[in-house]
């Protein structure tokens, strides 16, 4: 993966992440109902950032060379920025729990 297409990756999923979340919040329904789809649906995007981190990790296809040195830094870039991305979910996840 490119560093462009791992930035267009990660900037598609935190769209994905805000844009649900706020669609759900501005729904008309019950608090309940609405904490309850928020924490599914946050869940199942915690699940797709846990394996796009183990799939951005798994480097037995680089090649050793200069290519797998830049490769890894935006592997490490990546996952840098999917780790936040879920521990952003999780603090989320944990204040729907308080309510």
């Amino acid at each position: 993966m490119s560093k462009n297409s791992t930035n267009s990756f990660i900037s598609l999923l935190i769209g994905l992440i805000v844009g649900g979340i706020l669609g759900i919040l501005f729904a008309p329904d019950k608090g309940n109902n609405t904490r309850d789809r928020l924490t599914f649906r946050l869940n199942q995007y915690r699940k797709k950032l846990e394996d796009l981190i183990d799939e951005i990790t798994d480097d037995k296809e680089l090649v050793k060379s200069e290519a797998k040195t830049k490769g890894k830094k935006v592997v490490s870039d990546a996952k840098t920025k999917a780790e936040r991305l879920l521990k952003d979910v999780d603090g989320i996840l944990s204040k729907i729990k308080e309510n």
